[in-house]
């Protein structure tokens, strides 16, 4: 097999809450199974073609760096359209997944533009919505850490990435987390996620190496660590 790719884009701005740990969690399971792989680092205004990449994770940060990473997501904006087009696996989270929404829509009635890859906007609500949640969804049990303040809206046809039975969300009135389009996954889902979540992890992994290196079947790894550290988490409020 050739050398799968992982793009961890905006390394620096985009981490407020450990979300590298997403990229770690992706490169330990490639090298636990003696799959060759390399981390490419895209910092705000590196030229880099996200169509070399197999996945692409982004976090979230602080509302000085959203701005600053805004305005290069719409400078990337054909060529992250182009790839999530392509089926390359994207996971962005808070921050970024808002930004690959329509719009967020601030207090005072300005509004940071998105690139619409999904169908969604966000409004900055009153209060932060902070603490561990569950999420059923089609890669089962879910668990992580939200701590947002902006409420994103789902529309009407836009899928969600699961259900949440603990905690909030997408937002405080209904019971959505995350969005899908395609091979790429919106969450706010923190902790960082894929460590608890393996089996997640894993779907990314083949979703994204199916597009240059054909179907592939992931050898089972030993989850048991990851497995009771989401019992844990998923047992504190």
């Amino acid at each position: 097999m050739t050398e799968v790719v992982i793009a961890h884009l905006f390394p620096r701005r985009m981490n407020i809450y450990g979300d590298t740990g997403n990229v770690i969690a992706l490169s330990r399971r490639l090298e636990w199974r003696s799959i060759p792989h390399r981390v490419d680092l895209v910092p705000v205004g590196s030229d880099y073609d996200l169509l070399n990449a197999d996945v692409v994770v982004a976090g979230g940060g602080e509302d000085s760096s959203q701005i600053e990473v805004a305005r290069d997501v719409l400078a990337r904006s054909e060529n992250l359209h182009a790839a999530v087009d392509a089926g390359v696996a994207f996971l962005v989270v808070c921050g970024t997944y808002q930004l690959f929404g329509l719009r967020f829509i601030a207090t005072d009635g300005s509004e940071l533009p998105g690139i619409g890859v999904f169908d969604a906007e966000t409004l900055s609500g009153e209060g932060r919505l902070i603490g561990n949640v569950i999420v059923e969804s089609d890669f089962g049990r879910l668990v992580g850490f939200e701590n947002h303040g902006g409420r994103t809206m789902l529309a009407a046809g836009q899928a969600a990435l699961g259900k949440v039975v603990k905690g909030n969300g997408n937002n405080d009135t209904t019971d959505e987390e995350g969005a899908v389009t395609n091979n790429c996954f919106g969450t706010y889902l923190h902790g960082s996620v894929l460590p608890k979540n393996p089996q997640f992890a894993d779907e990314l992994l083949i979703r994204g190496m199916a597009r240059r290196h054909g179907a592939v079947s992931l050898e089972p790894l030993d989850d048991r660590a990851e497995m009771a550290a989401a019992d844990s988490a998923a047992g504190r409020p």
